[in-house]
């Protein structure tokens, strides 16, 4: 399990009453574990800058925020120093530019809610049904944090050993572990610290790294649970020896060890002890087993020795006791620092800038290690000053002192228990405002996605394989891989599925076939337009596609199938798909199974702008293609873009597309019921898909039953913390009639339009921009993303206005021809002589009039 936690778990403390007074482990002994877990609330806010300003950088804190209404709340807590910030999936967004340190926090266990960066799942229950195939999820999609905090009253061992098979880092309450040997009702902390680590000695004892507050290495001596347990206890040095037992270090010299902090390493093989040492380690004359210090913690040591028996009169002496001569000497050594040239000169006035600041230090109490600490303090803040110089240091320098003004944190929006979309009365508003109202959720600007994609599209098409290898080990964490494709024929071993997926993907793949069968042309059109000029086209397929299926939240086997089921009936000569892969570097059974059935010719394992660029300019494993078609988020739709426009990569595209939507037109013959099934459908996809319901003269009654449905509903979704940011920025509009209800549906465009309306198929006429219909009430949505036939890969954002849906014709190229007698070149010559003579093409009207005089010669002879 791979983790940046000084200890494979965290532990929970409750503030208040903070570590002040905690049952169970003391406040000294969480601080050495260095990795609290907090639940943040807006009424404790004060108390946790507190906490933080009392705690130096190594604290591990982690924190539950989800609580919290404001975003400048969330940001001052990773300014703090906060690890890792927890908050609710709907308002991730808003931190995207925080990285792994801002993760989503949901209540039912559902791995498919993790980010890039991980997932935490409070009130878990192990012993719950479906707990076991939760684990193998979990183990299979090697999220590399997820965290899992337990239901009240869960038994603590049994907890730990089933989050290490889930590869999940667990999050334990305090007032269930103990240092008390005495207490059988709490989980002994050195059992919990020993379960993580591993020995291969045959008395089980590991290996301790001994440093000091700086990280300079004092020795190595071992550990076992026992010594484990009185060091956590006492809060000193105490080791297992291997002759005499117990040692506690400076018991009998007096050179003892206040034990700060306790980490296992990255193989969990050896133990690190964080000491404030008094006097020297070694049995030798050195302070360390290896040797003094040197550079700077030599020199911290020896002013901090000078400070307290400095010879009278001494220089060192002066600068303790001389507040202004210490002041002139670092603006001195400041000064000269910065007029130094060569790099000799440099590093001879900053040794000597060092050395003066360090005084300043050790005389006001400040020890190196809380300058480190400080500096790492620094680099975990997420909002930054502009750095500009200060006054008459500015000045002195010609620098303009007008500082840019801060760019304020965006507003986070206000969350509360119940979801529900937001209403709007077209009677009663504008266009413009109704309009204003339905705008999709915002995506990045074309320029700011283009600054990301194109440098990705550039490296793939200049490294190929490696370049394409790197970014899925930097990507999906599939460091394993070696190949980047996946040739067919497919090993069966990586198509094992149960007989019911088999049977569902079989039924879907054939009805998909005979709709896409059905669109094929009976035969080539001839037109004879006039006596002897007969005109005709004739359809081929696309030689070679990529079809993008997209990874993400969801396993996605049904997009294989709508993309690679037309392609196989098109007739395509090479079909490649391309999909990311799990973090074990394989690709879901399923879609394999699919891409077997299609007679694709292989999987590229790599999702994002780098599977496109593969794609569109081949590599030395992947084929080159003509057109790529599939859905994306908005990274995959601007990289599809970019290449269909590049001359050199010679590829189309199937069309734009954003995140999936629908809009629903009810009136009161709707069922409530299957009114929300519809819109939460949709809802789940993302946090950044969008659900329309138009209700056409709805009562407040029966508006209310189709609230309380949608919000009943999603409360029993496993998403329904993605389903909670979708309804966000969605929109209930009333409307009085189905004709008004219509042109709002027009106007819009959505990708799926369900009709639950009464006479729904008579409505149809009135459909102009929709990428799918779905009549009447026994027509989900669901059908036509899976099995009834229909495609479901389809424009959105609006682009149903000008683009179809994927068909057999997306896979197809029509060629016309013509073919004219000798009567049918003198019929239609005399027009295209003139029109050449008008547009000056002199070439085309000699290429008719040389035919024409060919053929009145024959007949004059």
């Amino acid at each position: 399990m791979e983790t940046e936690l000084p200890l494979p778990f965290l532990v929970s403390v409750a503030i208040p009453p903070g570590l002040a007074n905690l049952e169970g482990l003391s406040r000294e002994e969480v601080s050495i574990l260095g990795n609290p877990f907090i639940e943040a609330s807006s009424q404790i806010q004060e108390k946790l800058a507190r906490f933080f300003s009392r705690h130096n950088y190594e604290f591990h804190a982690h924190v539950d925020a989800s609580r919290l209404e404001s975003q400048e709340d969330v940001i001052a807590l990773l300014n703090r120093g906060a690890r890792k910030v927890f908050v609710a999936p709907e308002s991730l967004s808003a931190y995207g530019d925080f990285g792994t340190r801002v993760l989503p926090v949901v209540s039912k266990p559902d791995v498919t809610a993790a980010s890039k960066g991980g997932l935490l799942i409070k009130d878990f229950d192990p012993t719950a049904a479906g707990s076991d195939k939760f684990s193998e999820q979990a183990r299979s999609a090697k999220i590399r944090n997820l965290f899992l905090k337990p239901v009240a009253g869960t038994n603590l061992e049994a907890f730990v050993e089933f989050a290490r098979k889930s590869n999940a880092i667990p999050i334990l309450p305090s007032t269930g572990l103990t240092t008390d040997k005495s207490d059988s009702s709490r989980m002994l902390l050195s059992k919990l610290i020993t379960t993580y680590w591993t020995s291969d000695r045959q008395d089980g004892l590991v290996p301790t790294v001994v440093t000091d507050e700086a990280g300079i290495a004092l020795g190595l001596a071992y550990s076992g649970e026992a010594s484990i347990l009185e060091a956590l206890r006492t809060q000193k040095g105490v080791y297992q020896s291997r002759k005499r037992g117990l040692w506690v270090k400076g018991a009998s010299s007096g050179d003892t060890q206040e034990l700060v902090r306790l980490s296992l390493d990255c193989d969990s093989d050896t133990l690190k002890f964080v000491v404030k040492q008094t006097g020297r380690f070694c049995h030798l004359e050195q302070f360390g087993c290896f040797g003094d210090m040197k550079g700077i913690s030599a020199l911290a040591q020896t002013l901090k020795s000078r400070k307290q028996s400095a010879p009278e009169g001494s220089y060192t002496a002066r600068l303790f006791s001389d507040e202004k001569l210490l002041r002139a000497k670092i603006m001195e050594e400041a000064e000269e620092l910065c007029d130094a040239k060569s790099p000799e000169d440099v590093a001879f006035e900053a040794a000597d800038l060092i050395y003066f600041a360090l005084t300043k230090a050790i005389g006001s109490g400040v020890t190196l290690a809380d300058i480190e600490a400080n500096l790492d303090a620094k680099s975990l803040k997420v909002t930054r000053r502009t750095g500009n110089a200060k006054g008459k240091w500015a000045e002195k320098e010609g620098i303009k002192t007008d500082a840019a003004p801060a760019t304020p944190a965006p507003e986070a929006k206000p969350s509360n228990g119940r979801i529900q979309m937001e209403r709007i009365d077209s009677t009663k508003v504008s266009e413009a405002q109704l309009l204003e109202k339905l705008k999709r959720p915002s995506q990045k600007s074309p320029d700011a996605i283009l600054k990301i994609v194109t440098p990705i599209i550039d490296e793939v098409r200049k490294g190929g394989d490696k370049a394409v290898l790197s970014y899925t080990h930097k990507f999906e964490k599939a460091t394993s891989l070696s190949s980047p494709v996946l040739k067919a024929p497919f090993p069966k071993e990586l198509m094992k599925l149960d007989a019911e997926t088999i049977k569902a993907i079989d039924t879907s793949f054939e009805n998909i076939k005979k709709f896409h069968s059905a669109q094929k042309e009976d035969k080539p059109l001839s037109v004879e337009t006039m006596p002897g000029v007969v005109c005709g086209r004739f359809s081929r397929p696309i030689e070679r596609v990529g079809l993008y299926v997209p990874g993400g939240t969801a396993v996605l086997p049904s997009t294989a199938l709508m993309l690679g089921v037309p392609a196989m009936v098109a007739g395509c000569e090479k079909i490649v798909l391309a999909s990311p892969p799990r973090a074990d570097g394989s690709i879901t059974p399923e879609i394999v199974y699919v891409a077997h059935k299609v007679g694709a010719e292989s999987i590229v394992l790599a999702g994002g702008a780098q599977a496109v660029a593969a794609m569109a300019y081949g590599t030395e494993s992947v084929t080159k293609v003509d057109k790529i078609l599939g859905p994306g988020n908005q990274f995959v739709t601007a990289a599809k873009m970019h290449v269909s426009n590049d001359t050199n990569a010679g590829v189309g595209i199937d069309m734009p597309a954003g995140p999936s939507e629908v809009l629903v037109i009810a009136d009161k013959h709707a069922n409530p019921a299957f009114v929300a099934s519809d819109l939460l459908s949709q809802a789940e996809h993302g946090v950044d898909s969008q659900v329309i319901l138009i209700a056409v003269d709805l009562t407040e009654d029966q508006l209310k039953a189709i609230d309380d449905e949608v919000h009943n509903q999603a409360m029993a979704l496993p998403r329904v913390e993605i389903v909670r940011g979708s309804i966000a920025h969605s929109v209930t509009v009333l409307a009085k009639t189905i004709d008004e209800a219509m042109r709002i549906s027009n106007e819009y465009a959505p990708e799926h339009l369900i009709l639950q309306i009464n006479d729904a198929p008579k409505a149809v006429d009135k459909v102009m921009n929709a990428g799918s219909v779905f009549i009447g009430e026994w027509t989900p949505e669901s059908v036509g993303d899976y099995s009834a036939g229909v495609n479901h890969s389809l424009p959105t954002y609006g682009f149903a206005k000008q683009y179809s849906g994927v068909n057999l014709g997306s896979f197809m190229k029509h060629i016309t021809c013509s073919n004219l007698t000798a009567e049918g070149l003198q019929n239609v010559g005399s027009a295209v002589m003139q029109l050449a003579k008008v547009e000056e093409l002199e070439a085309h009207r000699r290429a008719v009039e040389i035919r024409i005089k060919c053929i009145n010669e024959k007949q004059r002879t």
